[in-house]
């Protein structure tokens, strides 16, 4: 086919998609399942319209996946309006340090002994499949600012956290790889140092200052100028000067686009607590300034409030913000489908349900046990590992360092299996989990 015919089908695609969506909402298939069985069809397993060489175009790869993937992290970071001392940032930060890392040890030991691959290719692997993925985690993430629901907010806290961990433990990997005489212990010092405590404390530092700093000052600009002009560009701005000021410092840029997303919603929680709505109940929490006024009518007198000011910003941020997540999400699990004729190993079917069905689970759980989680919770944090574009961008990371040979091209394949039976087994189980942990919460209410 040529331009046009694409053009078209690419048209068509999304026009199906979008008349079809709330049908997809209520049925198995998810949308990423969609689009990633598109893919397929597509590629060399059935008409055999595309072929796509994701090895010869690994730096475009890490790109692409690592805009999808700030952008993901910011709106996610944004949508979590939860107090510091909340415990839900606690049962964050336990799901994606040590939960995580015990993923990875788990992945790490299975992966050596089933598949007898090197322990620096193991441990690559790990790093890999073990973090959840901000992006296709939407589908059980936080709706909005309003929603506290533990489930979501962990799930989302988690996929926002853990590449603080899981980056770092790839780096080690492929230090560990390259590396044929060992590592000085200099070597080790300065990874542990760069890449894990300055990239951690650095990447969370610079995203929130940047944030905060941007939203009160744009806040002020804004109120005392009466402008009421779509804030679209704000998201684009901290996500693009967050993620490029942390990678030029040597911190996290994923860390630091998840930080900008949070400081952006601390400094709304501050201009609103300044300037809480005239009908507010004594005691009660101002709700989100974004709530509170109608992007649709915008008028110069509205902006002059500082809360209607930040509340406009922060609607238009979240509103572009999930376009640009939704349109890159959309094409890389496309070309993931594409390309599955071409990494597709039967192995990661095995390491996908040792992962899937042990391995998290039970890492959950132990990490979990000194945390007040309800049990079905629990288990249901355990179940929604997803992993998808993270997964990608650190495959794609590996490809540029120096990840190279029969064995490494084959722990990469054993990787791209797992993504895809993750998105296909967590697609089909969402809803009906998730309606029946609804209806067993609706039941419980009519008995209270």
């Amino acid at each position: 086919m040529g331009f046009l015919g694409w053009t078209a089908a690419v048209g068509g695609l999304l026009l199906i998609m979008s008349l079809a969506s709330g049908w997809i909402s209520r049925g198995p298939v998810t949308t990423f399942g969609l689009y990633l069985a598109a893919g397929v069809v597509c590629g060399p397993w059935v008409l055999d319209l595309l072929h796509v060489d994701l090895v010869a175009y690994s730096t475009l790869t890490a790109r692409f996946t690592e805009i999808a993937m700030a952008a993901s992290l910011f709106i996610t970071g944004l949508k979590l309006r939860l107090p510091f001392r909340s415990q839900s940032w606690r049962v964050g930060a336990v799901l994606a340090f040590p939960a995580m890392l015990l993923t990875v040890l788990c992945v790490t030991v299975m992966t050596h002994y089933i598949t007898g691959l090197s322990w620096p290719l193991a441990l690559a692997l790990g790093a890999i499949i073990a973090p959840t993925d901000p992006v296709l985690a939407s589908m059980i993430a936080v709706n909005d600012a309003n929603d506290d629901d533990g489930l979501r907010v962990a799930l989302s806290s988690e996929a926002g956290m853990n590449d603080g961990s899981a980056l770092p433990v790839l780096m080690l990997a492929l230090m560990l790889f390259t590396a044929h005489e060992g590592l000085s212990s200099e070597a080790i010092w300065h990874w542990a140092w760069r890449d894990v405590v300055w990239a951690l404390l650095g990447g969370l530092g610079i995203g929130f200052a940047m944030g905060k700093g941007v939203g009160l000052i744009a806040t002020r600009f804004h109120s005392k100028q009466r402008s009421v002009a779509p804030s679209d560009f704000l998201a684009l701005s901290l996500i693009a000067l967050s993620y490029a000021a942390a990678q030029s410092l040597d911190a996290s840029g994923f860390l630091a686009a998840f930080a900008a997303g949070v400081g952006l919603r601390s400094a709304e929680v501050r201009v609103v607590s300044l300037h809480p709505p005239e009908d507010l109940e004594e005691g009660r929490r101002p709700p989100p300034a974004e709530g509170m006024v109608n992007p649709h009518q915008r008028h110069s007198m509205q902006a002059e409030m500082p809360r209607n000011s930040i509340g406009l910003m922060v609607g238009d941020a979240l509103s572009f913000g999930d376009t640009i997540e939704r349109i890159f999400a959309a094409g890389i699990v496309m070309v993931l489908g594409i390309t599955l004729a071409e990494h597709w190993e039967p192995m990661g079917l095995l390491i996908a349900a040792i992962l899937f069905i042990v391995i998290r689970p039970l890492a959950v759980y132990l990490t979990t046990m000194g945390i007040r989680v309800p049990h079905g919770r629990r288990l249901m944090i355990g179940w929604f590992g997803i992993r998808g574009i993270g997964s990608m961008n650190y495959i794609a990371y590996a490809w540029t360092h120096g990840l190279h040979g029969a064995d490494a091209n084959y722990m990469t394949n054993i990787a791209f299996t797992v993504i895809v039976a993750s998105v296909v087994i967590h697609g089909l189980t969402v809803s009906p989990v998730l309606h029946w942990r609804q209806s067993r919460q609706a039941a419980r209410a009519q008995k209270e």
